[in-house]
């Protein structure tokens, strides 16, 4: 019982880690990428739920690629290069999972960077 419980609890510890190292990295990757557009991380996460986010994330992000992509918005021109590339598509789950963490569902608010 007692090797059960100790292995239990460091799997979760180590999961949780993990799961924060992601949340992170998008912390870092929407600062790097995003934040030159849209500013303020809190305030562009916390516009959609949390499920949203999961609906624009699929398919490692190719939505929101796509978004960035078609908009023939001025804002939008400087993104093109970065959703155009392999980057996005290497670094798109650490954004999903920090946007999906401070979702407008959450409760969360994210750090200062």
């Amino acid at each position: 019982m007692n090797k059960f419980f100790i292995s239990f609890l460091f799997v979760s510890l180590f999961s949780s880690l993990l799961l924060e190292a992601a949340v992170y990295k998008g912390q870092i990757v929407y600062a790097k990428k995003c934040a030159m557009c849209h500013k303020n991380g809190q305030v562009f996460v916390a516009t959609k739920m949390a499920k949203e986010w999961n609906d624009i994330m699929v398919n490692n992000g190719k939505k929101l690629a796509d978004v960035h992509l078609q908009s023939k918005s001025a804002d939008a021109a400087p993104s093109h290069e970065y959703f155009g590339s392999e980057v996005f598509f290497k670094t798109a789950q650490d954004l999903k999972d920090f946007v999906i963490e401070y979702a407008k569902d959450s409760g969360k608010v994210p750090a200062c960077n």
